[in-house]
């Protein structure tokens, strides 16, 4: 996949790996296999995903594909996705779309060294294609957080499982242990198809039930 100019502005900027991600990633271990989020059915994307699209046309380029193969997760990779979600964590720093841009609500690169949760998860996203991950198994995904409001991930999908690459904390956990109420993510299959998704308790949200998401 094509990467589009600001996200190669900022590559240059990324890639200083400070000396606890060099220990974390250098044990060249694999995470606990875990087990792949349940997905129920479909939903509309949501408005900052579209809206993202429209600013980054190229990045959302996509082919349909009827299968999906399996992303192998070998300690070469981990390390890379390891090193890549702490470096952005550490690199951008967090502001609220209202403080940033007067908006509710604005999904796009955070060309300027800042970014709300959508943001970072955007930014993971294109690093790790470019580093070689496919886009199949790097989805954008709607949370609910423990307080109840609307938070975004990037849901690595693997062979071992699904674990979550959050802003909020540079390990990453298997999306059970994450703490979070799932709403949707995008399909593998297709990165403008969306998805809903159990919790992982058997209940799913009424905001996924009524087929809305926290970002509409």
């Amino acid at each position: 996949m094509k990467i589009s100019l600001p996200l190669l502005l900022i590559l240059f900027c990324l890639f200083v790996v400070d000396p606890l991600t060099k220990a974390q990633a250098g044990e060249n271990k694999l995470p606990p296999i875990t087990t792949a989020a349940l997905t129920l059915g479909e939903l509309p994307a949501p408005w900052g995903w579209r809206d993202f699209c429209r600013k980054n046309p190229v990045d959302c380029a996509a082919k349909k594909v009827s299968e999906i193969e399996p992303f192998s997760l070998t300690p070469e990779k981990w390390k890379t996705i390891i090193e890549t979600n702490s470096n952005v964590n550490k690199n951008i720093e967090a502001i609220s779309d209202m403080d940033h841009w007067n908006k509710p609500e604005s999904w796009d690169y955070p060309s300027d060294g800042k970014g709300d949760c959508e943001d970072y998860a955007l930014l993971k996203r294109g690093l790790l294609i470019r580093a070689g991950i496919p886009a199949s198994a790097l989805l954008m995904t709607v949370v609910i957080n423990r307080k109840g409001e609307g938070h975004a991930v990037l849901t690595l999908a693997s062979d071992r499982g699904d674990y979550v690459l959050d802003n909020q904390i540079n390990e990453i956990l298997s999306w059970e242990n994450s703490g979070y109420r799932f709403v949707q993510r995008q399909s593998q299959a297709d990165p403008n198809e969306w998805t809903r998704l159990s919790n992982g308790i058997g209940e799913v949200l009424v905001a996924a039930r009524e087929k809305k998401s926290p970002f509409e």
